[in-house]
């Protein structure tokens, strides 16, 4: 790694270049949620989500989590002991091997999501709505396939400092859900754009995530070609590197599987709550509006800082390893603090604004802003969380995260048990157990490495956090000001008046933030207003 790749502004810099490409994919998945709530209503909706839930939490758990964690670190430690050509012999060795297992497990989901759709929503009364959440997850379970391949190809891309391309081919899984999903439905469903939308249309969208997967893997192709790879299958994997991804992989998969599990826990005790399947659409939304700021900075922070820290790691726990990670932290505190504010405080209007309309009626927003708000309480930590976690595996103390996944799974279950089965709380009592758990998690991992690298710069951490808690009052007064006066009379605002509205409110909120952060001496706020003052002017950094 050169000397500079490893500076404060140089990770700042980085993550801006992911920010803004993810920012892409956000915006775009918001619209397809929106599509999917607009056309169908809360229910379908919900069973859709349902539907896509295991074939997601494997993209989550395996391809973007445990595979992607496990082969950028032995990929970039490959890169700088043995170099280049060794650590693309790998990357065709884990690429196929990843192909006939990835195939394995599509197949196995198809054959068995009869069982996994009835495990997952007990709770469900309707039959019909098993029958159309079992067919709608078995068109989408070869999408863990295409995904899988997509993580190996946007981790090689990373750990060559390519961050851009394979940031940006998000957008373009979701750009393909809904072009494909749209023109799909155009075809199979007469009644599609004419009248009421039912089983045609929505096995379209799911054949439109395939579509999607697709894209995102091509788009990446070009570039993967520009920096030397070239792919032909490679059955030889009884090597040290294949080895070593596995060694890491299958910790990391039990580590990582902690979120996964407490969102598999949270479906199935919120098919008991009183929303039913709505419940499921009513969650899946307030995450969704949760992910854009965790995905805009928490992921693109950790994506950055990865393979910066598997490649100190090679050295040992150093100075610099324990600066780089310390530093991580502090930036995503900076990005995600006001963002976790500004949600919680304005969290119905955001959901007004983007989702009520068609069947997504007012009470569908203010069963959504009720779990954004304990999503938004959570957003700090599991930022962090997607940060600090990875490091663990870096170092090589790959178990110490699975005993913690431990701790908050058996922690999460009895929660929701409390919540569900004996105070009768709704599905937002779920969402703050979610975020408690995620509070729980950070804790535990933060005193875990603490120790092993002999501090995390905590000092300036919490002073940090002392200069931010004035910039966020700044925030928090700016947007209880609007609340009391232009968006006091929300119910009777038009559409352009309420997006008008709440986007002068947040744009004045956050430059408040930024103002008075400056003024507290925040060391990233001058790096986040260089950073965006040279996208604006259209240089790159």
């Amino acid at each position: 790694m050169s000397e500079q790749s490893g500076k404060p502004e140089s990770q700042a810099r980085s993550t801006g270049v992911v920010s803004v490409a993810i920012l892409m994919s956000r915006v775009l998945g918001l619209v397809r949620d929106q599509l999917l709530a607009g056309w169908f209503g809360t229910k379908f909706a919900g069973i859709f989500t349902a539907a896509f839930r295991t074939p997601n939490m494997l993209r989550d758990l395996f391809a973007e989590g445990a595979l992607s964690t496990a082969f950028v670190t032995t990929f970039s430690k490959t890169i700088k002991t043995d170099g280049d050509e060794a650590a693309w012999v790998l990357a065709r060795k884990m690429l196929t091997l990843t192909f006939f297992f990835m195939v394995f497990v599509a197949l196995a989901g198809v054959a068995l999501a009869p069982l996994l759709v009835r495990l997952l929503n007990p709770g469900w009364k309707n039959e019909e709505s098993y029958r159309l959440c079992i067919w709608l997850a078995q068109v989408m379970y070869p999408f863990i396939l295409i995904v899988s391949l997509t993580a190996l190809v946007m981790g090689m891309l990373n750990a060559k400092r390519v961050f851009f391309i394979p940031a940006v081919a998000s957008a373009f899984f979701n750009l393909g859900c809904i072009a494909g999903g749209i023109a799909l439905a155009w075809l199979m469903d007469p009644a599609f754009g004419h009248g009421p939308v039912g089983e045609r249309s929505l096995t379209a969208f799911a054949l439109g995530t395939l579509i999607g997967g697709a894209f995102q893997l091509l788009v990446q192709v070009p570039a993967l070609r520009k920096v030397g790879f070239r792919f032909w299958p490679d059955f030889g994997w009884r090597t040290e590197g294949v080895a070593g991804v596995l060694r890491l992989m299958w910790p990391s998969v039990l580590a990582a599987s902690g979120t996964q599990v407490n969102v598999l826990l949270n479906s199935i005790f919120a098919s008991y709550t009183p929303g039913g399947e709505a419940a499921a659409a009513w969650l899946g939304y307030a995450q969704r509006l949760q992910q854009l700021p965790l995905g805009l900075f928490g992921v693109a922070v950790a994506t950055v800082t990865l393979p910066m820290l598997s490649r100190l790691a090679t050295e040992g726990i150093t100075a610099a390893f324990r600066t780089t990670l310390a530093k991580g932290l502090r930036l995503v505190l900076f990005l995600t603090l006001p963002c976790a504010v500004g949600l919680a405080l304005l969290g119905k209007e955001m959901v007004s604004v983007i989702f009520e309309h068609g069947m997504f009626n007012a009470h569908d927003t203010l069963m959504t802003a009720g779990a954004l708000q304990a999503y938004a309480f959570g957003l700090v930590f599991y930022a962090a969380v997607k940060v600090l976690q990875p490091a663990f595996f870096t170092i090589d103390r790959r178990f110490v995260p699975l005993t913690i996944t431990g701790v908050t799974i058996t922690l999460n279950l009895v929660l929701n048990s409390v919540s569900v089965f004996v105070l009768g709380w709704d599905h937002r009592a779920l969402a703050w157990c979610t975020a408690l758990n995620l509070a729980v998690n950070f804790a535990l991992l933060y005193l875990w490495m603490g120790k092993f690298a002999d501090g995390l710069e905590t000092r300036a951490l919490l002073g940090s956090i002392g200069r931010l808690a004035v910039a966020l009052f700044g925030l928090a007064a700016v947007c209880c000001v609007a609340k009391f006066t232009i968006l006091a009379d929300w119910e009777h605002t038009r559409l352009l008046g309420r997006v008008v509205f709440l986007g002068g409110t947040v744009a004045c909120a956050g430059v408040a933030y930024l103002w008075l952060a400056g003024r507290m001496g925040v060391e990233e706020t001058g790096e986040f207003l260089s950073l965006l003052s040279r996208r604006i002017g259209g240089k790159r950094p």
